[in-house]
C-alpha cells in the first residue's frame, strides 16, 4: 500500500448540523497547523435536510484537504462512520462528533497515543458532562453493563472523540447501530491494546440532540448480538448443536420413562395405569425431542453456511508474513 504522507485523518459523521460545520473545520485546521500535521477532514453528510451539504461543499473548495461525502438518506451514524473508515488516508484515524461538543484540542494527545505509545485504538472519556440526567443515568448503566458483557473496560463507549491505527478501522466492519461498540468488535478481532484519556465535554452550543433513550435499547440489543456473533458466528454448532442434543436427550429419557412405568405396571405390580399419550409429561418430551431435533439441524445448516462464506485465505487477519509466496 502506497503512504499517502496524511499522518490525520478526522472522520466526521453529521446530520442538520449547518450552524456548527464552519466553526468545528476552522477549529481543526487551527489545531492542525499549530502542530504542523498533515490532515484530512472528511466530513460525512447522513441525509441532512438542512444545508449541511452546501456549507460542506463550500468548505471544501476552500480547503482542499477537507472531503465530503453525501447519503441520499439518513441510514445512521454506523453506515457513516464505516464510509469513512474506507475512505481514509491518514495513519492515524479521529472521528468526533459534529455539534462542537468533542474539543479537537484533544487530538495531538489522541494522536501521541496511537503513534508514540502504540494504541490500537484510545477511546475519549467524558468524565465531567454537560448533558440532563435523563441521559447521564441511562449512559451509566448501558456502560456498566457493556463493561461486564464484553471485558472492555471503558468508562464511555458511546464518546464519539476517539483515535485509531488505519489498520484497526479498516480490518473491521460496523452494521446497524454497532458504532458504539467499535472498541468490543477492535478487541475481538485482535486489536487488544485500547487506552482511554479523559477528554473535555462541552455543552451544546447550537441545535439539539438527534438521539433519544430508545438509542440505549437498540444498543444493547445490538451488543447481545455481538457477542453472540463473536462467540458462536464461526461455529454455530456448537450453540444450537449443543442445546438441540441436550434437549433431545431429555425429551427421549423422559420418553422411555413413561413407557417404562407403564410397562412395569403391567406386568409387575399390576397397578392401575393410564396410557401414556394422556399423560401431560408425553407432550413435554415431544416437545423437547422435536425441538431438540430442529436446534441441531439448524446448527448443522449454520456450518454448511459458515463454511461456504469464508474465503482461501481463511478470512482472518495476518499480522506479519515472512518469506517468498506464490499466488496460485
Amino acid at each position: 500500500m502506497i503512504d499517502s504522507g496524511i499522518q490525520i485523518s478526522v472522520v466526521i459523521p453529521l446530520f442538520n448540523e449547518e450552524e456548527s460545520l464552519p466553526e468545528l473545520s476552522a477549529w481543526i485546521e487551527r489545531v492542525m497547523l499549530a502542530n504542523n500535521f498533515s490532515y484530512e477532514i472528511l466530513f460525512i453528510d447522513d441525509g441532512s435536510k438542512d444545508q449541511s451539504w452546501a456549507v460542506i461543499s463550500e468548505l471544501s473548495r476552500k480547503n482542499p484537504c477537507i472531503r465530503g461525502f453525501k447519503f441520499v438518506r439518513n441510514y445512521g451514524k454506523t453506515a457513516a462512520l464505516q464510509t469513512g473508515f474506507q475512505a481514509v488516508k491518514g495513519q492515524v484515524v479521529i472521528t468526533m462528533d459534529a455539534d462542537l461538543q468533542d474539543s479537537p484540542d484533544e487530538i495531538p494527545d489522541l494522536y501521541r497515543m496511537i503513534t508514540e505509545e502504540r494504541y490500537d485504538l484510545v477511546s475519549g472519556w467524558k468524565k465531567k458532562r454537560f448533558d440532563p440526567i435523563t441521559k447521564t443515568i441511562p449512559t451509566k448503566i448501558f456502560n456498566a453493563a457493556t463493561r461486564s458483557i464484553s471485558g472492555v473496560s471503558l468508562h464511555d463507549f458511546n464518546c464519539g472523540l476517539k483515535a485509531y491505527r488505519k489498520e484497526v478501522v479498516q480490518n473491521i466492519t460496523i452494521y446497524g447501530e454497532m458504532h458504539r461498540y467499535i472498541p468490543v468488535i477492535a478487541k475481538w478481532n485482535g486489536f487488544g491494546k485500547i487506552g482511554e484519556k479523559v477528554v473535555q465535554h462541552q455543552a451544546r452550543k447550537y441545535g439539539y440532540t438527534k438521539f433519544g433513550l430508545e438509542r440505549f435499547i437498540f444498543g444493547f440489543l445490538d451488543l447481545l448480538s455481538i457477542a453472540f456473533v463473536n462467540k458462536f458466528g464461526r461455529r454455530p454448532m456448537h450453540l444450537f448443536g449443543s442445546l438441540g442434543t441436550l434437549m433431545f436427550f431429555f425429551g427421549s429419557i423422559i420418553a422411555m420413562w413413561l413407557i417404562f412405568t407403564k410397562i412395569y405396571k403391567i406386568y409387575v405390580s399390576h397397578e392401575p395405569f393410564r396410557n401414556v399419550t394422556e399423560n401431560p409429561m408425553f407432550f413435554l418430551a415431544l416437545l423437547a425431542i422435536t425441538v431438540g431435533s430442529q436446534l441441531f439441524l439448524a446448527g448443522f445448516i449454520g456450518e454448511l453456511f459458515v463454511k461456504q462464506s469464508i474465503s482461501k485465505t481463511g478470512d482472518y487477519l495476518i499480522a506479519e508474513q515472512a518469506g517468498e509466496t506464490n499466488e496460485i
